[in-house]
């Protein structure tokens, strides 16, 4: 099962040394997702991070950083919002029930489904789930395993890694990089 990391929804001072340690830990797919920044910010993030991670990323906004840094890729908010216009390339989009999966794995890479694990379990999953779809909504250590037997191919994770770090008060990431070995443990 495959593992995306999300970016905090802020930037913060060190989080650029974090990602980098993230990428030289082995986390092969981090979604750029800072919602209304300025894409002066999300540049300059970029500069800061290894060369060789960069084909690693797929963005959220400001679609033209894929080109400008050689990203893996886009991501669109909603399957009801095409791709720019004359985008070639690699796409994911998140999806908000299973009935909006069919037609958006037709022509993304693949799909976030950003819907509770919970209601998926009560009525036996989703003959839409499959390895093209990732959990998206909520996602922790301890309910990675219930995405497994759902049929997902893989699984997001945000809030659950970034709270093993307060951005305000410190420097030491040590706990957070255990933490991502832990998820990626069970992931893999």
């Amino acid at each position: 099962m495959k593992l995306i990391i999300m970016t905090k929804p802020t930037f913060f001072v060190e989080e650029d040394k974090i990602l980098a340690t993230l990428f030289e830990e082995g986390m092969d797919n981090l979604h750029l997702c800072k919602p209304g920044a300025e894409p002066v910010y999300s540049e300059r993030l970029l500069t800061l991070l290894p060369e060789d991670s960069l084909s690693r990323i797929t963005v959220h906004e400001h679609f033209y950083l894929k080109q400008e840094f050689r990203l893996r890729g886009i991501h669109l908010d909603s399957p009801m919002v095409p791709p720019p216009q004359g985008y070639r390339g690699n796409y994911s989009v998140t999806c908000h029930s299973t009935d909006e999966l069919k037609e958006a794995k037709r022509h993304a890479s693949y799909v976030f489904l950003d819907m509770p694990l919970e209601e998926l379990q009560s009525y036996g999953g989703s003959n839409q789930i499959d390895k093209k779809v990732y959990a998206c909504s909520h996602i922790t250590l301890s309910n990675i395993q219930v995405a497994k037997e759902l049929g997902f191919g893989g699984v997001v994770v945000c809030d659950d890694l970034w709270q093993h770090f307060d951005i305000h008060s410190q420097q030491d990431y040590k706990e957070l990089l255990q933490y991502f070995s832990k998820l990626r443990k069970s992931a893999g």
